[in-house]
């Protein structure tokens, strides 16, 4: 039996908080996937080998067909759903190029501050959310120099 399924090694996880514009990226979960139809912050399950942040900008590139780069950490948690503990890692990310396209989602939404109590999400986002909405305008801003050309 899987170790995961059954409250043992927490399943690591790199999530994004994909900015553009000073909007935030959020995907919709596939309906029969666990927690399905709730509201995340894409990413997705570590592979062999990975670095988080490499995990991410490949969960990226396969879930919504987009390019970001990715900056630093933002929350570390890890949270116990029955069965399954997960331990995910929160990366602000700047969006870079390609529209999203919900290709391993049920769909997308770039949101504002004021739109994030409308969107269901897991009970592990909770705390997150909690430090979106008290610093939203810093975890969204990015240095001019790097916005430049793109």
């Amino acid at each position: 039996m899987d170790p995961n399924l059954t409250g043992g090694s927490p399943i690591d996880v790199a999530a994004g908080l994909v900015f553009r514009g000073g909007q935030l990226l959020i995907t919709r979960r596939l309906p029969e996937a666990h927690l399905g139809g709730l509201w995340e912050f894409p990413g997705g399950k570590l592979e062999a080998g990975e670095s988080f942040e490499q995990c991410l900008r490949r969960e990226l590139a396969e879930e919504l067909g987009i390019e970001v780069q990715v900056h630093e950490m933002a929350e570390e948690l890890t949270h116990h759903y029955p069965g399954r503990p997960v331990h995910l890692k929160f990366f602000r990310c700047r969006w870079l190029r390609h529209e999203p396209r919900a290709l391993l989602c049920h769909g997308f939404a770039w949101i504002g501050p004021e739109q994030l109590a409308a969107y269901p999400f897991p009970a592990a986002d909770a705390r997150l959310l909690d430090k979106l909405r008290a610093d939203w305008a810093r975890l969204a801003a990015f240095p001019e120099e790097e916005a430049g050309g793109r």
